[in-house]
């Protein structure tokens, strides 16, 4: 599952700090805290049909992560959203449109690590580019595979994962492991053995017996992942459908004795797990309650979303 470039991309026009440069000649400087420590937040959005899901929500989630990074600068809401209309415009872009959202501390007088010497305000990037869901074909097809991890998300005595930073090195360690075992994502563990996330996304399985009544959609807590939007757009649409689910705790048995299994995310939307760690999950076909949650987050994008464009 590899990624392919789109031709509709090829002039595209990124938005940096307010102008609009093609992206052949789009930069930071090499002086910008996002190249020389990797210190800054970003969010993904997803536009349908001229509508961004749940905009506000990736907002709040951003302004929090720049908070607890001490940013002493950071764009209110209706800025960021008005360069991010600014940037769909001059790329005359409507519907299936991945946004990539970065804000970094902002430049340095000189290099070092130290948050004093960004003394000239926030960097903000405003990516849009054409791209379908990332899990589509591969999902519709045959199903997601996933393999183990060794690599470990970290407990928020470490590194809180409720800020969602630009360091995206573990995720990367583990995707190579992912490519290297010839899976489509690695699913990685907590501190504790305990099922975290994927490299890329939320996992969520329903399971059956051992304790629970009839079929439940579990999902771990945000112990070592994020606070997903998909994710909690998926509990929301389970508890407004009367679709009995839970977060907990899950282990990788728990994973592998599941009926179904599925991820969550921006960039991929809810895309159905057919085999984990070789392990076939269920009879090896995307399962009813999989399938209903699919269809009811299809028609929420569809229908919620701040109007943008």
């Amino acid at each position: 599952m590899l990624q392919t470039f789109d031709e509709r991309n090829r002039d595209l026009l990124v938005n940096i700090n307010g102008e609009l440069v093609h992206r052949d000649q789009a930069g930071i400087s090499p002086f910008d805290s996002a190249v020389q420590g990797g210190d800054a937040v970003w969010e993904g959005l997803r536009l349908y049909h001229g509508k961004i899901f749940r905009l506000s929500e990736h907002l709040d989630r951003l302004v929090s992560s720049a908070k607890a990074l001490a940013f002493e600068q950071i764009p209110a809401h209706d800025e960021i959203t008005s360069e991010i209309r600014k940037t769909l415009e001059a790329n005359g872009m409507r519907d299936g449109v991945h946004i990539r959202l970065t804000l970094t501390r902002g430049v340095k007088v000189t290099s070092g690590m130290d948050p004093r010497l960004n003394q000239s305000g926030p960097t903000l990037i405003v990516l849009a580019e054409h791209k379908a869901p990332v899990y589509d074909q591969a999902a519709s097809q045959s199903g997601l595979t996933l393999i183990t991890s060794s690599i470990r998300r970290f407990a928020p005595d470490c590194l809180d994962p409720k800020i969602h930073h630009c360091n995206l090195i573990q995720s990367i360690l583990a995707k190579i492991e992912a490519n290297n075992a010839g899976a489509d994502d690695a699913l990685m563990l907590d501190g504790r053995g305990f099922v975290a996330e994927t490299n890329a996304t939320h996992l969520f399985i329903v399971a059956e017996g051992h304790g629970l009544a009839q079929p439940t959609v579990l999902t771990s807590r945000t112990v070592a992942c994020p606070e997903g939007v998909t994710r909690r757009a998926v509990l929301d649409l389970c508890d407004g459908h009367r679709i009995p689910r839970d977060v907990r705790d899950i282990s990788l048995t728990d994973v592998y004795r599941a009926h179904e299994v599925f991820c969550t995310g921006t960039m991929g939307g809810l895309a159905w797990v057919s085999r984990v760690d070789g392990r076939l999950i269920g009879d090896g076909r995307t399962g009813p309650i999989t399938n209903r949650l699919a269809g009811l987050f299809r028609a929420l994008a569809d229908e919620e979303g701040e109007k943008i464009c």
